[in-house]
């Protein structure tokens, strides 16, 4: 079945220069077996193609269940170069959020928590 990645996950994201960086962490480590397959960086790429120019890099951060991708060439050349609505790239992690991902018919979606 198919359902947004905000569904088993949440993201942090900022600006890195002309690139910005998108944090995604699972809510479990079943969910963290998924973004880790599912979240390639030509997947990320494809869904960033109309704002990202240039290379996508990931980093694994297993004992956080999360993944941190670099977005380079993302932010028409940084902030203050930029005439880009959100040239920091707070947004791009609600952005991925939005995408769609396949999981198993039987994978169960965690509850989400508030974090205090």
């Amino acid at each position: 079945m198919k359902i947004p990645l905000s569904k088993i996950a949440y993201a942090r994201s900022g600006d890195k220069g002309d690139g910005s960086n998108v944090g995604v962490v699972a809510y479990n480590p079943e969910c963290y077996e998924v973004i880790k397959s599912v979240l390639t960086t030509d997947r990320v790429k494809d869904h960033f193609k109309e704002i990202c120019f240039g290379e996508v890099d990931r980093y694994e951060a297993p004992n956080l269940m999360a993944l941190n991708f670099i977005l380079h060439d993302s932010l028409g050349g940084g902030g203050s170069e930029s005439l880009k609505t959100d040239a920091q790239g707070k947004t791009h992690g609600l952005g991925m959020l939005y995408m769609e991902i396949d999981v198993p018919d039987d994978f169960n979606i965690p509850e989400r928590h508030s974090v205090v």
